[in-house]
């Protein structure tokens, strides 16, 4: 589950960044306010909680934001809460994410996990309890963050059938990605290496549904859009989705570790399951790949030949063609007929971020 989603010098423009800021904001002072009342440990949670949520590109609302505002809503005030709920949504995400693959540091800096180990380590106690103590606060931190992601939309000062289906998009979105952990969990630990197809089912499970589908889908839907625009957008966030996944495969190997911020040789080290190592695994090559793919001493100069026997395979080539195709599919999407020409002209940066994306 990524948290690093697209950005560039001409990203999709709107203008409710502050508005979402301030209803994470207000969210964060009332529930530090009531957090007092049980002691200074809880505050300490809370504080943790926002720091992890707060200060980021806020890209899930922009999703939200750009298509109500493509499609000309009016309903403007429910957009900042209906965005805070999927950034709150990917805090809880991200933060069980990091408890079940056992991470203490998030982009460079301990995460809450190791916030809480760290601090049980400092106060004298071991270092497996002092870990369990990490995760298990983490637990409680990514519990509080789902919850208050659905009463964002209660709060949203919708109601009816609007707020029903807005609900529904966020069970949506949380129902499919607990399925691609629950895969990813299954596929990290076999030794088949899975297929290019279960590779990008559970990559659009775990992320895509609730970082591209329904967020765009939720902006729609506040815009009061037909069934059919609805549906589109879905169409559209799930073969962008998809592209952004096979994007991040490859920059995960192959990329410039300069200019992504991201090692090209971890994937390798962790046996990641990938679209390359999945295409390669089928090929002759694959025999050569799996002796040291995976192995968590894997040097430099072992990673570096890994690269050439992945290019031998063919599989970078095979990854960039899979995703010309499906940029081609949502570009299709954007070109049908019941897509305005706003929408259009909104939606296509998008699809540029992520073909530019670490180039």
């Amino acid at each position: 589950m990524t948290d690093s989603l697209p950005q560039s010098g001409d990203e999709i423009r709107w203008d409710r960044y502050d508005d979402v800021v301030r209803a994470l904001d207000e969210f964060f002072d009332e529930s530090g306010a009531r957090a007092t009342a049980h002691g200074s440990q809880y505050v300490d949670l809370w504080r943790a909680l926002r720091r992890s949520t707060v200060g980021g590109k806020l890209f899930r609302p922009r999703m939200v934001a750009a298509v109500f505002d493509g499609l000309g809503g009016v309903q403007s005030r429910a957009v900042a809460p209906v965005g805070a709920a999927f950034e709150l949504l990917h805090t809880a995400l991200i933060v069980h994410d990091d408890v079940i693959d056992r991470d203490f540091v998030r982009r460079g800096r301990p995460n809450i996990s190791g916030i809480y180990r760290d601090r049980a380590r400092s106060a004298g106690v071991d270092r497996d309890e002092a870990e369990h103590r990490g995760l298990s606060a983490a637990v409680v931190a990514g519990d509080l963050a789902l919850f208050y992601s659905y009463r964002f939309i209660d709060r949203s000062g919708i109601d009816g059938a609007m707020r029903a289906h807005l609900l529904d998009l966020m069970d949506e979105a949380l129902f499919a990605s607990a399925a691609g952990e629950l895969l990813d969990l299954d596929y990290s630990g076999a030794i088949a290496i899975p297929t290019v197809e279960s590779i990008l089912a559970m990559g659009r499970l775990k992320t895509a549904v609730y970082s591209f589908e329904v967020p765009l889908k939720a902006g729609a839907v506040l815009a009061e859009a037909p069934d059919a625009v609805v549906a589109s957008m879905g169409d559209f966030g799930r073969e962008v989705g998809t592209a952004y996944q096979i994007v991040d495969d490859i920059l995960g190997v192959f990329g410039d570790t300069e200019v992504t911020g991201k090692s090209a040789t971890s994937d390798l080290r962790e046996g990641k399951r990938t679209v390359l190592v999945a295409h390669a695994a089928a090929t002759e090559v694959w025999s050569l790949i799996a002796p040291t793919f995976g192995s968590p001493q894997l040097s430099d100069d072992e990673a570096a030949t890994l690269r050439v026997r992945l290019e031998e395979s063919g599989a970078r080539s095979y990854a960039e063609r899979l995703l010309a195709d499906h940029i081609a599919r949502a570009r299709a999407v954007l070109g049908r007929d019941h897509i305005p020409e706003p929408l259009r002209r909104t939606l296509e940066p998008l699809i540029d971020q992520v073909i530019r994306r670490g180039r």
